[in-house]
């Protein structure tokens, strides 16, 4: 397990070349910076969120997403719009573009060791109109909400400084629920399956 790519935004425009849609504040364009980054109680050096009511604070400070589900996500919008656009890391919004560490394997409470820093669990993400726009098609949050593909937001428990290349020990806390059963409970059962 480990960080792949440490991804940050300052504050920009949803649709900035748009003469249309009005300009929509959002640090959503994420992108792999080098070298160490310093982590404090509100996130990453650098980093910003443009709607505090559901991004940020002290409890979704940092927000990390497995690599492992780029590969889909890319299909996905081959298929979607029928061209083939790059995904870099941040391209979901994380600022922890992680490996080995799934929904599955991840419960609200536990602990992640990167270097001097302590992270904890706290919630997945619930993804807004934001990312639907930024993957291009219509459907994407539905299906991310639905895959369970959603990543989960983090708090820091220990400030320090983190790398792309850092290890990550996953230390278990409580077990009362996981990332996955969380994200299961929210989908309720309630929409089409649109995962797969």
């Amino acid at each position: 397990m480990k960080i792949l790519s440490i991804n940050v935004a300052p504050i920009g425009v949803l649709f900035p070349d748009d003469g249309v849609k009005a300009p929509i504040p959002t640090a959503y364009d994420k992108r792999p910076v080098a070298g160490a980054v310093q982590v404090d109680r509100l996130g990453l050096a650098g980093d910003r969120q443009a709607d505090l009511s559901v991004h940020g604070g002290e409890d979704k400070a940092v927000y990390a997403y497995p690599s492992e589900h780029y590969a889909f996500w890319s299909e996905r919008r081959l298929h979607a719009l029928k061209r083939d656009l790059p995904l870099p890391p941040g391209s979901l919004g994380e600022n922890l573009t992680i490996e080995g560490l799934m929904e599955t394997d991840v419960w609200i409470g536990d602990q992640l060791q990167v270097g001097d820093v302590l992270f904890g669990v706290t919630e997945p993400r619930q993804p807004c109109f934001k990312f639907t726009a930024r993957m291009g098609f219509a459907q994407a949050g539905k299906l991310m909400m639905q895959g369970g593909a959603t990543g989960f937001y983090l708090n820091v428990l220990k400030p320090g400084v983190i790398k792309a290349g850092d290890e990550i020990t996953l230390i278990p806390g409580p077990r009362a629920v996981s990332i996955a059963a969380f994200n299961e409970r929210r989908r309720g059962g309630r929409q089409p399956d649109l995962w797969g």
